[in-house]
Formats: C-alpha cells, sequence, structure tokens
C-alpha cells in the first residue's frame, strides 16, 4: 500500500505542518537558550559539559564500590550495635568517597550544584557529618542516607537534572 494522494483541488500540507512544528520547538529551544546564556550565572556556571578527566569512569566506578561497600557495612553495625571505633573510619571512607564521587561528576562543569541530584548528594553528605555528633540518632540518619542515595539514583531525568540557577531542566 502506498501513500494516499490528496483528493482532487485538495493540497498536501502534511509536510508544511511538520516541518512549522519543529521550527516552532526548535525557535522555543533557541529562544531559553538565548535567556540562559544571556544570564550573569551563565559565565560561572554554563550548563554544559566543557570538561574531561583521564580516566574517569574507572575512578567512578572505584568510588562508587568502595563507597557502596562502606555505607553497607556502616548500615549493619549501626543496626546491630557495633563499637564506635569499628565504625568511626567506615563514615569517613563513605564521607570522603561520596565527596570524590561528587567531585567526578562536577568537574566537566560546575553547574552540577545547582541540579536536583546534587541537592540529594548534599543533603546526604550533611546528614553523614552530623552522625559524630548526634551518635543516638546513628540508626535513622544513616538509614536516611540510604534512602536517599536509592530515591535519587533513580528519580526521572527531570528531577535529576532541573536547574535551580535556570529553573529548566538540563540535559546531561
Amino acid at each position: 500500500m502506498g501513500v494516499a494522494e490528496p483528493a482532487a483541488g485538495c493540497i498536501d500540507i502534511s509536510n508544511h505542518i511538520a516541518v512549522r512544528e519543529f521550527s516552532s520547538e526548535a525557535a522555543v529551544e533557541s529562544s531559553t537558550m538565548q535567556n540562559i546564556e544571556q544570564s550573569r550565572w551563565y559565565r560561572y556556571f554554563p550548563p554544559g559539559r566543557s570538561r574531561t578527566l583521564p580516566h574517569a569512569r574507572f575512578w567512578k566506578i572505584a568510588l562508587r564500590t568502595i563507597h557502596l561497600l562502606a555505607v553497607a557495612v556502616l548500615v549493619g553495625g549501626h543496626v546491630f550495635n557495633a563499637p564506635a571505633g569499628q565504625l568511626e573510619w567506615l563514615l569517613y571512607v563513605a564521607i570522603v568517597t561520596g565527596i570524590g564521587m561528587a567531585f567526578f561528576e562536577a568537574y566537566p562543569t560546575p553547574h552540577f550544584i545547582f541540579e536536583g541530584w546534587a541537592l540529594l548528594v548534599f543533603i546526604k553528605l550533611v546528614l553523614l557529618c552530623v552522625i559524630p555528633f548526634a551518635w543516638s540518632y546513628r540508626v535513622p540518619l544513616v538509614l536516611a542516607v540510604v534512602a536517599i542515595g536509592s530515591v535519587g539514583s533513580h528519580m526521572p531525568s527531570r528531577f535529576r537534572h532541573y536547574s535551580f540557577l535556570y529553573r529548566k531542566v538540563i540535559k546531561p
């Protein structure tokens, strides 16, 4: 079956409609980018990825693996009331590897600090840093950190990459 021909005396405008819709979407996107580029913050926090680190993927995987292992043992230790001395170093490993992972995500562009997932990373780091000062609340704190990490890792892109600075989703 072929494409139906327009009836006699009619004009086929389907291609024109598609071109018009595409060009209007492109105009809106172009207009939005122009507004962002004119923003006083664009100079310091451009939304695009601009820099790379050698072997970044390897370091991200290594840091994430160490981080997950440290957090798993840390949570289990807190839940089963292991002695503080045995858990303290795991807390610091979790904090340092978390900061390392954030660095590797932030290095390509400093704009990451304004995205939704970065807000969750900062909340997790604050909660982990509170544990030494609120030791009696350590179990709910580490469970909250795990819950925030789980939600943050699997939430939709429209929330993960939403820019609080530019008030729109910035595609990675």
